[in-house]
């Protein structure tokens, strides 16, 4: 019984510094006005911790070169049905996370100083994956 309240212990203490049991940092979640966002999902881990946080979040890209190998450092710049920029962002991984108001959204996204541009619509609630494949070797 001692054991296990340790091991619950220590979970918890990981979970509210924002580490991993192999020792990695959770992914931060920043905000740009009232947009919360995040990225990252570099090892299984930090896979498994976006995973976990999607429910948190109604957009989602998933960034990889057309083989299906996971990009990261990729420009993500999203902005409102009337072109305000809300968010830019250099990726930590090949996933990214945002919370955004109901509405339209453009998304561009670039790796390579290739730019793909998407204009999708977000609702309350409901997470949105959208897969942005660039043709290629990834870099």
């Amino acid at each position: 019984m001692m054991r296990r309240t340790l091991l619950l212990g220590a979970a918890l203490l990981l979970v509210a510094t924002g580490a991993s049991a192999q020792g990695t940092a959770a992914p931060k979640v920043k905000q740009a006005g009232e947009i919360r966002y995040l990225s990252g999902g570099v090892g299984k881990p930090e896979r498994e911790q976006l995973h976990a946080l999607e429910k948190d979040f109604n957009l989602k890209l998933v960034l990889v070169v057309a083989d299906g190998r996971y990009l990261a450092s990729v420009k993500v710049v999203l902005s409102d049905a009337k072109g305000r920029q809300l968010v830019e962002h250099v990726t930590d991984g090949p996933f990214f996370l945002a919370r955004l108001p109901a509405g339209e959204y453009t998304i561009a996204a670039t790796h390579a100083g290739k730019t793909q541009t998407r204009k999708v619509a977000v609702a309350a609630g409901r997470l949105r994956t959208e897969h942005l494949r660039w043709s290629g070797a990834s870099k």
